[in-house]
């Protein structure tokens, strides 16, 4: 059941409520990585996980905010939410962690490194900034107007390269949108221990056009995200977008050492439920019934192809002459 199955699926309606299809799409990144650190702890992962468990507003309400038909989305190591926003597809995400040749990007890229139409993602710190603005040049000269959204932490501001993009991105007039998700750590690091100054600030003495808010609210994100992008692609110049968010999850599977009461008083203000509570009772039943059963079948489908073998891969890579 593909995106648009589970949108007519709810209240037997053709045509859910925004609060509906947000939902839909939160829930199913949430339940998805909920189930990929239970796959993980099971060793049926093909590598690593990092999930946005708790930062579900920050994907779907800037990646809707995007003409998905030409906009590209460039993501980091914690990318799952902005690639199921993007491209529907947990079938192949979860083909992809589980090594399966059917995979999104054929098993051999894991969590990380997926790609899949206008999507791209890489688990390189701050690499991702230089290669989202090249894109940006390229659309660019290209006059297709389209403009580039790339994700980034907190964490990624104590690498020079995210600098240099920001003056190439601002002396070119370049379309590329920086979402930057402040979840307040770099992996187990408070950010308020690592940086000086205001993150959020940042952009501006480079001319980027800048606006901040806290994401709690898809809604909220979603307007802010919509306004922004029409201003880049309108008057062809770089922005960025600076989310207040927490991730209630670890950094990367069972790693987790900030203070219990920290992630509890997160908890009782999840934007995930913040949205349930805008839904009937059965309305949510039904959006979250569909999502599992979906999530079910696409490990069902995943684990009965498959494993992707690396040398066979890259034999069939050399034979078609991708890479030596």
């Amino acid at each position: 059941m593909n995106q648009a199955d589970l949108a007519s699926n709810v209240n037997a309606s053709p045509q859910p409520t925004k609060e509906e299809f947000f939902y839909s799409q939160m829930f199913m990144i949430r339940k998805a990585e909920e189930t990929f650190l239970d796959l993980f702890s099971k060793g049926l992962l093909n590598g690593t996980v990092h999930t946005c468990i708790g930062q579900e507003a920050c994907a779907v309400g800037v990646v809707n905010a995007l003409h998905k038909s030409k906009d590209i989305v460039v993501s980091n190591h914690r990318g799952h939410g902005h690639f199921l926003t993007y491209t529907d597809d947990i079938e192949g995400l979860v083909a992809e962690v589980l090594g399966r040749t059917t995979g999104v990007s054929g098993g051999i890229g894991g969590s990380q490194h997926l790609q899949a139409d206008g999507f791209y993602s890489n688990g390189i710190q701050g690499g991702i900034v230089p290669v989202a603005t090249g894109m940006a040049f390229a659309e660019k000269a290209k006059e297709s107007g389209a403009v580039v959204a790339v994700f980034l932490g907190d964490g990624t501001f104590g690498e020079g390269v995210v600098y240099e993009s920001f003056n190439i991105a601002a002396k070119w007039a370049l379309p590329v949108l920086f979402v930057v998700e402040n979840n307040l750590y770099a992996q187990t690091t408070p950010a308020h221990l690592v940086h000086a100054g205001s993150l959020s600030e940042r952009a501006r003495p480079f001319g980027i056009q800048t606006a901040q808010l806290k994401a709690d609210d898809v809604f909220a994100v979603h307007s802010a995200a919509s306004d922004l992008t029409e201003k880049i692609r309108s008057e062809m110049r770089p922005g960025l977008l600076y989310l207040k968010t927490y991730r209630l999850g670890p950094h990367s599977k069972g790693d987790d050492f900030r203070p219990t009461e920290e992630i509890t008083a997160y908890r009782k203000v999840d934007p995930l439920q913040r949205l349930a509570n805008l839904l009937t009772a059965t309305g949510r039943q039904e959006i979250e019934s569909a999502v599992r059963h979906r999530i079910e079948e696409a490990i069902k489908t995943a684990m009965a192809m498959p494993e992707q073998k690396f040398d066979e891969y890259r034999a069939r890579m050399i034979q078609l002459g991708v890479y030596a």
